[in-house]
């Protein structure tokens, strides 16, 4: 047989040049040659394949035999594809195209071998993706539509159908204007306008729909083009959300981002944004507006006495009625706590920032009636007119703040307009408050004591513990000027707790006096001290510390402050009694003193005012009223203490009608804590004297 170099010597640089594999194949069906190409998808060497049957390298037989034999054939029989057989046993997917060849007298075979996996991946890849993008498309929970160029709907998911209430037959060709919002429909017009002309690529936009059952929805719309390899547009993708809850979320939190969750009312941060409006406002147009804070009087005792549930429902209902008189064009807000804030705008006068502070102080002249309790609950208002001249929003506020002050000051449940000279007032407290509580840090507050008798044999039964001040500049600093000032803010808290404990640490050193018995000490509690929940707690765990006997220490409490809730006063008492510890009743007739609530205080004792003891006309009935109130005193087992006694005259006024206990000048002033034992030996040796 002839062979093929013989025939064809250039074959090999023929078969090498083609971007196939090639295989020459004699009449017989045998290999004769190969190209790299062919051994390579065979995973061979060309030598290897050289005289093996065809059949070895491809599987199907019967498309062997059918190669071409016909030396006539003119042209190339495609047989499509069949399986290569690899060296190693796996097959690959080819294409063969068969072609005669003619040498000599013999007509063999040209086989071409192209390998089509790749092509047969790639098309499967496409189907594989084409119906998964058809499962995404139409079993997405995200609505989808796909519009022409015109913007009518060709394709729509389940998802949209459902969202819009449409069926698909609904839909298909239309536009969106079947469900569309109709003040919205613009929207979507001037989308489709900008992305048809080019002006975007991209779009997203939120709109309103109309349900065909009725309801709006909202949603957020994203609409972009698809293009072919030119870039033309052939239609629209067009992906919507539909966010109408969380729009309702939205605008839920930021109310509640704005709001007062207690009230409903304003809060902070919207009152200032509002605030910043109106100044803006009166900055282009004129005119005035006026803020004016609210703070309700003597709150805490609610809380302390009711508790915080009734306390804030007593919130609720006193927002209630302010918000009942405010008007349309302006702001309440709750500032904080029991503050309330009013926003005036369009005022054209003080007087109408005064009609409107007599409105809210009036709204709550009505006692409220909560849980089976009724409070009188009062306010005070400080008032600032501003306008375009005045200072910033916070400043204004600030201002508002000091003429509250002032009208607390001036006794509550009244409005108080601000002026400058108040300012420099507030800043004197201010500094005077930090001075206060410097003074405190550094040592500079100290206690004195001042000493009880027994009025009629002059023994030392107890001591006052009372409060000094001692300013490295200023000297000694009256105590009604700095307690008044500490009984204006918290720090009154902590000059109680400290009072407290050095009372109690000192009385702890006392010896005893003439008749063996250890003097008492007793400590004065402002309104804020005996209405806090913690004050008994207070009270036994001082006395732990130092070790004092319970029964040595009374607590004295003003007879105001012990009426102005006679319940938890009650209450208090009842526990300090519990502990071993004494309560006195304080200034006892210097205010409104109701002689029923005594047998339901039963105070250890009840200190009288100094106009009893020392009265400023002498005359037979201020005589027959000090001798009727230790009369009293005797009956219900309560003594009587007159403090402030200077004279002897006045001294033995009190022995004349029976007082217990006396108090003043008389025996001796307030001495620091270091001369209390001197003191005590001095009385001790007058009181022997006397006897002798």
């Amino acid at each position: 047989m002839t062979s093929l170099d013989e025939w064809f010597p250039g074959w090999r640089a023929f078969a090498e040049a083609i971007s196939h594999g090639v295989v020459v194949v004699d009449p017989a069906g045998v290999i004769r040659g190969v190209n790299s190409y062919a051994a390579a998808l065979s995973r061979r060497c060309p030598e290897d394949l050289v005289g093996l049957p065809l059949a070895t390298l491809l599987k199907d037989t019967q498309v062997v035999s059918r190669a071409p034999r016909d030396a006539a054939l003119a042209e190339t029989a495609h047989e499509g594809e069949i399986s290569l057989v690899r060296a190693d046993a796996t097959t690959l997917t080819v294409d063969v195209a068969w072609s005669p060849l003619v040498l000599g007298e013999e007509t063999w075979t040209l086989a071409t071998v192209r390998d089509v996996s790749a092509t047969r991946d790639a098309e499967s890849a496409h189907r594989d993706l084409e119906q998964r993008f058809r499962l995404a498309f139409e079993n997405s929970m995200s609505p989808i539509i796909f519009t022409d160029l015109d913007d009518n709907i060709v394709a729509a998911n389940d998802a949209f159908c459902a969202m819009v209430g449409f069926s698909r037959e609904e839909l298909m060709g239309g536009d969106s204007k079947l469900f569309t919002y109709s003040e919205d429909v613009g929207i979507t017009e001037d989308s489709h306008r900008q992305t048809l002309e080019g002006r975007v690529e991209r779009m997203r936009y939120v709109k309103r729909y109309r349900h065909k059952d009725g309801h709006v929805i909202v949603v957020e719309v994203s609409r972009s083009p698809a293009r072919d390899a030119r870039g033309n547009i052939l239609y629209y993708v067009i992906s919507e959300r539909d966010i109408t809850e969380e729009r309702e979320l939205t605008t839920q939190l930021s109310h509640q981002a704005l709001h007062d969750p207690l009230t409903g009312l304003a809060n902070r941060a919207l009152i200032e944004d509002r605030l910043s409006q109106a100044r803006s406002r009166v900055m282009r147009q004129g005119g005035s507006g006026a803020v004016l804070l609210v703070d309700l009087d003597d709150f805490k005792g609610v809380n302390d006495t009711h508790g915080h549930l009734v306390g804030d429902q007593l919130l609720v209902e006193v927002a209630q009625r302010l918000e009942a008189v405010t008007r349309d064009s302006d702001t309440l807000c709750r500032f904080g706590g029991d503050e309330f804030l009013y926003l005036a705008e369009g005022l054209h006068s003080q007087v109408e920032a005064e009609q409107i502070a007599t409105r809210l102080i009036d709204a709550l002249r009505e006692p409220f009636a909560i849980a089976g309790d009724v409070i009188e609950q009062r306010a005070s208002v400080g008032v600032v007119v501003w306008n375009a001249d005045s200072p910033d929003s916070e400043q204004v506020v600030e201002e508002a703040d000091v003429a509250l002050y002032e009208a607390k000051r001036h006794g509550k449940s009244r409005h108080v307009i601000f002026s400058p000279s108040m300012y420099q007032r507030a800043v004197t407290r201010i500094s005077r408050l930090q001075e206060l509580r410097h003074a405190l840090l550094a040592g500079e507050i100290s206690m004195h004591y001042q000493p009880i008798v027994d009025t009629s044999s002059n023994e030392v039964v107890g001591f006052e513990a009372l409060m000094r001040w001692f300013h490295p500049e200023r000297g000694w600093v009256a105590p009604v000027e700095f307690l008044a000032l500490a009984e204006s803010s918290d720090l009154i808290v902590e000059l109680g707790a400290f009072a407290l404990g050095e009372a109690v640490i000192t009385a702890s050193t006392w010896t005893p006096g003439v008749s063996g018995r250890l003097p008492y000490v007793s400590v004065n509690v402002s309104a804020h001290q005996f209405r806090d929940p913690g004050l008994c707690d207070l009270v036994a765990s001082t006395l732990e510390r130092s070790g004092l006997a319970p029964a040595r220490l009374v607590i004295e409490v003003a007879e105001r402050v012990a009426l102005a809730d006679v319940v938890t006063s009650v209450a208090t008492m009842e526990r300090l009694g519990e502990l071993g510890v004494g309560v006195a009743l304080d200034n006892f007739g210097a205010g409104f003193a109701s002689l029923s609530y005594l047998v339901r205080l039963h105070p250890r004792y009840i200190k009288i005012d100094h106009s009893f003891s020392r009265p400023a006309i002498d005359s037979v009935y201020n005589d027959a009223l000090l001798e009727s109130i230790v009369a009293l005193g005797a009956k219900l087992q309560m003594p009587i203490l007159a403090e402030g006694i200077e004279t002897s005259d006045q001294l033995g006024r009190l022995r004349r009608f029976g007082c217990d206990l006396s108090q003043g000048f008389l025996f001796s002033p307030a001495v620091p804590a270091s001369d209390v034992a001197a003191m005590l030996s001095e009385l001790r040796d007058a009181v022997a004297a006397a006897h002798d």
